[in-house]
């Protein structure tokens, strides 16, 4: 005999409120091997306010594991939430699921985000999902935020560029030719990126340090 809805949802949600990781761990992990349609907005919840890094991925995990359609209409509702977190951990829950109705989600607001983690969840969810048509307009956006932030935030940035490639190029040339000093160092780091998929950012930093 099985748990009727309300019962297995109450017994997620249960789970999940355990202050022990691990088994907020568990109870994620068995959520997304015994999928049910009552678990998700048990699952996007926890997802507003699990403060583990490890949990909150295995909870990704479950959603993707779960009717895409019915957790994408939740995880877009999410993304007008006033919690970064929130934000941020729906579209890094969107960029894994994929499919049609995740780009059209990834707004200019999104990918302009104040808080540099949700700007730069949209932005590698955006590059990864962006049609080859809409790609030059996505470049436009994501050429104002050069130079923004602290290293991660950068690199994130520079990777974005290059997983779009050669439709980002002009965007990136402009930086370089019309930037202030901060933007064309960047778009010179994203440029060598975009030249040479074998670099890390890191070195990219160095190659264009030493070349100045």
């Amino acid at each position: 005999m099985t748990d009727a809805p309300i019962d297995a949802a109450a017994r997620l949600e249960a789970a999940l409120a355990s202050l022990d990781p691990s088994a907020r761990v568990q109870a994620a992990m068995t959520a997304g091997t015994h999928p049910r349609s009552e678990y998700i907005p048990v699952l996007v919840a926890q997802c507003r306010i699990e403060p583990q890094f490890l949990v909150r991925e295995m909870l990704t995990w479950a959603l993707t594991r779960h009717d895409a359609d019915e957790v994408l209409d939740l995880l877009i509702g999410e993304l007008r939430s006033r919690g970064a977190q929130v934000r941020a951990q729906a579209l890094h829950t969107m960029s894994k699921i994929g499919g049609p109705r995740v780009w059209p989600a990834v707004t200019t607001e999104l990918l302009k985000d104040a808080d540099d983690t949700v700007a730069r969840t949209a932005w590698r969810t955006a590059a990864r999902h962006v049609p080859a048509a809409e790609a030059s307009a996505l470049a436009d956006v994501l050429a104002t935020q050069f130079a923004r932030g602290e290293d991660d935030t950068r690199r994130s940035l520079s990777e974005a560029f290059a997983t779009i490639g050669e439709p980002a190029r002009p965007q990136v040339d402009w930086a370089l030719a019309t930037g202030g000093p901060y933007t064309r160092a960047h778009a010179a780091v994203t440029a060598r990126l975009m030249d040479d998929p074998e670099v890390t950012y890191a070195e990219a930093v160095v190659a264009v340090a030493e070349s100045a």
